[in-house]
C-alpha cells in the first residue's frame, strides 16, 4: 500500500473519495463478486465512515468491459451501456454489504432506474 507523506493532515479532511476497481471485488474467484472480499471491503469502508464522509466510485470490469465487448463485435454504445450496468450491479452489491454494517448508503447513477 502506498504511504502518504507525513505532511498530510487527515484530521482536517471532512470527506474522502474512494475509487474501487471492479476487479478488486473478484477476490479469489475468476470473475463476478466474491462475497468474502465484498464483506471485507464493506467492513473497512464502514470503519472509515465512523470518522469521515465517504464517496465511492466503483467500476464494473469484474462483470463486463465495454471496450472488450466492442472488440468482440458488440456495438460500442451498447457495450458501454452494458459496462455501466455492470457498475450499477457492483454499486448495489457494495451498498448491501455496507448497510449490513449499519451504515446508510445511496447509489447514484446517470442511468435512470
Amino acid at each position: 500500500m502506498k504511504k502518504l507523506l507525513p505532511s498530510h493532515n487527515f484530521k482536517s479532511w471532512k470527506r474522502v473519495m474512494l475509487k474501487l476497481s471492479g476487479e478488486v471485488l473478484v477476490g479469489k474467484k475468476k470473475y463476478g463478486i466474491d462475497s468474502e472480499k465484498l464483506s471485507s471491503i464493506a467492513k473497512d469502508i464502514s470503519n472509515v465512515y465512523r470518522h469521515k464522509e465517504i464517496c465511492i466510485v466503483v467500476g464494473g470490469g469484474n462483470i463486463f468491459r465495454g471496450v472488450s465487448g466492442a472488440a468482440k463485435g458488440i456495438d460500442r454504445v451498447t457495450a458501454d451501456g452494458m459496462g455501466m450496468l455492470a457498475t450499477v450491479i457492483n454499486a448495489l452489491a457494495l451498498q448491501n454489504a455496507i448497510e449490513k454494517n449499519k451504515v446508510a448508503t445511496r447509489v447514484l447513477s446517470a442511468i435512470p432506474m
